[in-house]
């Protein structure tokens, strides 16, 4: 009987990489695994974070003080030029996936309670968020940089790492 058990325990340990390898990336098992994403969850997560971060930082304008607006032009600079780069790769047929035109609805969900959201509560949220999605950013496209399967989107993820890892520092530096 124990060897029954500890047989059956082999083969669950056997198969959970390739099954871990299937789960979808927003699930975050990938990145708690350093699991490489597929290009089609590293272009989706990208397109929907870059969507998120456009449109909440478009929020800040109206709703937080001089330092957030500060930061929140630099992210919308920055991420539209991400996105444009990504629908280039796209558009050129150099990366042959599905390009997300519209938040998934875990993004859309994280927009809209930001939206209903003013003052010091507004402020703690954007900030929170902000430092969230760039600590998921930049293990998603290091992840992707080391062992991504399309040469012209790795070398994407690898030129954009830096810019993710400033911005990391920058959202963390609000919370001080």
């Amino acid at each position: 009987m124990k060897g029954i058990i500890a047989g059956g325990a082999a083969l669950v340990l056997l198969a959970m990489p390739a099954y871990s390898q299937s789960i979808s990336e927003k699930t975050g098992v990938n990145s708690a695994l350093g699991i490489t994403p597929t290009t089609q969850d590293f272009v989706t997560e990208v397109a929907n974070s870059d969507m998120l971060e456009i449109q909440s930082s478009q929020l800040v304008a109206t709703k937080s003080d001089d330092k957030d607006k500060t930061f929140a032009e630099h992210m919308i600079k920055d991420h539209t030029a991400t996105s444009d780069k990504m629908k280039e790769l796209v558009n050129s047929g150099k990366v042959k996936v599905n390009l997300p035109t519209a938040l998934d609805s875990a993004h859309r969900v994280k927009l809209d309670k930001l939206r209903g959201l003013n003052g010091e509560a507004f402020r703690k949220l954007y900030e929170d968020m902000q430092v969230s999605a760039h600590k998921d950013a930049v293990s998603l496209f290091q992840r992707y940089g080391k062992g991504g399967d399309n040469p012209d989107l790795k070398a994407f993820a690898s030129e954009t790492l830096p810019t993710l890892q400033e911005h990391l520092k920058m959202a963390q530096d609000l919370k001080k």
